[in-house]
């Protein structure tokens, strides 16, 4: 008996943009500035296909750049679609390589789409006895599917795909026929193509109808039976619906052949795959062809050969992806503990220990890793220690549970940690720190943390172990899901991992991220990131972990206050808001809100929508409206109101430690790509402060007693490091004058003495400085001041003439992104524009704003941690109880006894002001007082 015929057929960009989107979060970036995400995906997908389900036929369909017959019958087709992300476009060529590679034919035709190609073919081949699978996301495939013809689903489980025949399809769209799948686009259209349907018919009212009448032919025959308005819709737009008819059926005469023998499935080019794979950085993928491209004689492979290959190919490749979580992209052929020589030994016996401690004590550098009962350190106990300082070995200090036996080991272990001279290395060291401080240990420098030395290298990333394991070695961790379960709210504690699995897992942890610090310490070096890492990063964590370990104080009684008069004025505006809109609706609901806005009360006639018909009620959408009506103004305020009672005033009491009766907040140093630190667990950073209740939040942040709240905020911080950076003369005489610098900016303007500018000439020059300096547009400066285009280009023009060199700056700032791909700060610190050659003028646009930005807010980030790192050693060196608290945008605030006050305000401006010398001074504005906000 013969075999099965199975040919299949790809939808390319079908499949190429979900791959895409998959990893939009976590981009896969080579080490030229690569965007490889699209490719890479792409690959996994045609290897799902090549590996399980062993076609005898394949190819793969490319839509083509020229007008197909859809756009001559509706010019409207597709043009909602947003532009081609540029690495997209650069990625297809590579695609096409890698089926050249594969010797996989690709298949396209001028004037058709790619589903019109699958069309045509599929009917070809099912008259030539195949069975066909059609690969594709795309629900209009649909149609096409019949007794040997299928729709083959890249999953989103991470599993298998999804196949989809006869009954699959009558299931899931409700109808008795694929071919009526057609039927239902006619009726309610289909928003990523642009084909209109008949307004306001979705998907259940268009079943319904073509299960009474069987086709849209017959709804608009029958129109006259249907009732109320649905009688008007399919009667006004009986054209519209034979029109969204004709779009949305896959045509089957595309001249286009089905060549048996050229689609035949045949053995890859190994030797330009390998090629290709080294290319793109693809290691694992290289390091598995390139064992075989010796042995492998593609033309002349017998069947015995063909076999052979095909299963070696099977057995290395990874299984599907889930498009909405990266995470899922594992693949069988990174190498794992399980294959991998190494020798991780367990340390219980004091002896032992001080055996390994002696060892380590005469190395120039070793890894340490941590393992604890809790992710929170000020909570968590050890329950082991790792050390590694030589691949593939290592070793993990044991701690039981014991507090006495605990302390004699880190008595044993402590001369190592606290060796000045030897390097430590970690992942994530702040943590580790923290841990050991809670036995009053000090983790003393040099130090080098991988995750931070990632960050600095690959700014917009993902700089956990786990990916770096897998990007850098090819090699795939034990996840800790596999030792403690996946529930959170039911996973073991470490503690009670069976011990020789700990060890493996904790050694291996210590082992990879010294093999890490390999590849990173000599890119560090020759990528002059030596100065930044070592003098700025590296200190900082330290200073960071000690304001975590202090914590500050909240007033639970001061923030209940607040409390209640937010709720009040909640309700107030509750009432406000029903009033306006003449009745009660759920104002928190988008829908809801977008059918009081734009059908009750009919704010605007060309309101947007989303794909699910629902009107779009973003910010965005609401400033634009203000003047509209007061409602909106209401609206905006709900909003912030709700979002401060629930983000800070009803969440802060409950992040306080029952151990320290403080709120710890936990920096990030490796999340922002311009440098700026963040903060998490409360976020500190984005309290309002602009808004009177968002100050008051400040109010209940308060000192301990007989000390007081010390703020120390720089002013205007990033202008002076434009005028600094641009060298403009006027800028830099402006601020040595005294003025300042928004009425001098004012008097330039518009021409007239310093002492003569008015509120609203300052308040115009203020947020032309602030806004022009970054790019702003005449449109987007007109939209923010409520003033004219013409008025707003004005200004800009004004701008520019008084400070040329301002736009001179600002024009080598794009000038040198697009030559080199990034630009820098003052201290080295860089800032990737993969867009900046882009030709998609949105894309390109905020490259380019990026290219001013990045070096001005990166240079403030570097001088505030240069600044914070010098006053944290006079603070220690000179004795001081005052602690260092928190550190938000361009504000310090400390917690100071009155008795120290004096000099540690003096301290902290000079600090501040000296960190680094610009061509105007670095003002720093203090104050004092009994919270934040009195502080601030």
């Amino acid at each position: 008996m013969s075999e099965t015929k199975k040919l299949f057929l790809l939808d390319a960009y079908a499949l190429i943009f979900r791959s895409y989107y998959a990893f939009i979060k976590n981009p896969r970036i080579t080490s030229k500035g690569l965007n490889t995400s699209a490719v890479f995906g792409f690959l996994l997908t045609l290897e799902e296909v090549l590996n399980k389900q062993n076609p005898t036929h394949i190819a793969v369909a490319f839509d083509t750049p020229s007008p197909t017959f859809r756009h001559e019958l509706y010019s409207e087709y597709k043009a909602n679609r947003s532009a081609t992300p540029e690495d997209i476009i650069i990625a297809v060529p590579y695609i096409k390589r890698v089926l050249e590679a594969y010797r996989i034919p690709i298949i396209e035709c001028n004037g058709y789409e790619a589903d019109d190609i699958i069309g045509t073919l599929q009917k070809k081949a099912f008259d030539g006895g195949f069975e066909t699978y059609m690969m594709t996301p795309d629900k209009d495939y649909a149609q096409l599917v019949n007794d040997k013809v299928f729709m083959f689903k890249p999953s989103r489980s991470g599993n298998d795909s999804i196949l989809w025949g006869v009954k699959d399809i009558i299931r899931e769209f409700a109808v008795s026929s694929p071919l009526q799948v057609i039927d239902l686009l006619a009726l309610m259209g289909d928003s990523s193509d642009n084909i209109p349907g008949a307004p306001g018919v979705g998907p259940k009212t268009a079943s319904k109808l073509i299960a009474e009448y069987g086709s849209a032919e017959n709804v608009i025959d029958n129109s006259d039976k249907l009732n109320g308005k649905l009688k008007d819709i399919i009667r006004e737009n009986a054209d519209k619906i034979m029109l969204s008819k004709k779009l949305a059926t896959i045509r089957q005469d595309v001249p286009v052949d089905l060549n048996e023998k050229q689609l035949e499935m045949c053995e890859p080019d190994y030797k330009a795959l390998s090629q290709l794979y080294e290319e793109l950085e693809f290691k694992t993928f290289a390091a598995k062809i390139n064992a075989r491209v010796m042995s492998a004689t593609v033309s002349t492979a017998t069947s015995n050969e063909r076999a052979e290959n095909s299963q070696i190919i099977a057995n290395q490749q990874p299984t599907l992806f889930d498009s909405g979580n990266p995470e899922l992209f594992q693949s069988s052929s990174y190498t794992t503990i399980n294959d991998t020589k190494h020798d991780y030994r367990l340390i219980t016996d004091n002896d032992d220990l001080k055996h390994v401690i002696e060892i380590a004590l005469s190395q120039k550098e070793f890894c340490i890793d941590t393992e604890t009962t809790d992710l929170n350190p000020l909570n968590a106990t050890l329950v082991a220690i790792s050390l590694s300082w030589e691949r593939g070995t290592g070793f993990m200090i044991h701690f039981p549970g014991s507090v006495i036996e605990t302390q004699e080991k880190l008595e044993i272990i402590r001369p190592l940690f606290e060796n000045d001279k030897i390097l430590k290395i970690g992942q994530n060291m702040k943590f580790d720190m923290q841990v050991l401080a809670n036995y009053g240990i000090e983790i003393k420098a040099p130090v080098f943390d991988t995750m931070i030395a990632h960050y600095l290298l690959e700014p917009d990333n993902r700089h956990n172990m786990n990916a770096l394991a897998e990007n850098y070695l090819n090699y795939s961790p034990v996840h800790i899901e596999s030792l403690i379960g996946e529930k959170k709210g039911s996973q073991k504690s470490m503690r009670d991992v069976p011990v020789d699995k700990l060890t493996e897992y904790a050694v291996e942890d210590a082992d990879i991220t010294y093999q890490l610090k390999n590849i990173f310490a000599p890119r560090i070096d020759n990528e002059n990131l030596s100065s930044l890492f070592n003098n700025i990063e590296m200190p900082l964590i330290e200073v960071l972990a000690s304001m975590e370990r202090t914590g500050v104080i909240l007033d639970k009684e001061s923030l209940k206050t607040v409390a209640e008069e937010l709720r009040n004025d909640i309700i107030t505006l509750e009432k406000n808001i029903y009033q306006l809109a003449g009745m009660e609706f759920n104002i928190s609901s988008p829908k809801q809100l977008g059918e009081i806005l734009f059908v009750r009360m009919k704010l605007d006639e060309k309101a947007k929508k989303t794909k699910t018909k629902q009107f779009v009620t973003n910010e965005e959408v609401l400033q634009r409206l203000k003047h509209k009506s007061p409602i909106i103004e209401k609206v905006l305020d709900y909003r912030g109101l709700k979002k401060l009672l629930s983000t800070y005033v009803d969440a802060l009491p409950a992040l306080i430690n029952p151990r320290t009766g403080r709120i710890h907040t936990s920096f990030n140093q490796a999340v922002a790509a311009t440098g700026r630190l963040s903060s998490n667990n409360p976020n500190l950073q984005n309290i309002p402060i602009r808004e009177e209740r968002g100050r008051f939040i400040r109010k209940a942040f308060v000192p301990r007693d007989g000390s007081l709240f010390l703020s120390a905020d720089y002013s205007q911080v990033e202008l002076r490091l434009m005028a600094h950076l641009s060298k403009d003369t006027n800028m830099i005489a402006d601020f040595h004058s005294g003025h300042d610098i928004h009425s001098a900016t004012a008097s330039k303007i518009f021409g007239v003495p310093v002492d003569e500018v008015t509120r609203e000439m300052r308040a115009k020059a203020k947020t032309a400085n602030f806004g022009i300096i970054y790019g702003i547009s005449a449109f987007g400066l007109s939209e923010r001041l409520g003033i004219s285009r013409t008025e707003a280009k004005e200004l800009i023009d004004g701008y520019f003439h008084n400070y040329p060199g301002v736009k001179n700056y600002m024009e080598e700032c794009i000038a040198v992104a697009r030559e080199k791909g990034y630009v820098t700060t003052m201290f080295g610190r860089r800032r990737e524009l993969r867009d900046i050659a882009s030709r998609n003028q949105v894309i390109r646009g905020n490259a380019e704003r990026n290219a001013i930005n990045a070096p001005i807010q990166g240079s403030a980030a570097d001088i505030i941690k240069i600044a914070m790192i010098r006053i944290q050693d006079r603070l220690k060196e000179e004795g001081f109880k005052t602690k260092m608290i928190l550190q938000v945008h361009d504000e310090l605030i400390f917690e100071v006894l009155d008795s120290e006050l004096e000099k540690v305000n003096e301290m902290v401006v000079y600090e501040m002001s000296n960190a680094t010398e610009l061509s105007v001074p670095l003002l720093v504005e203090s104050g004092t007082g009994k919270n934040w906000l009195e502080a601030h």
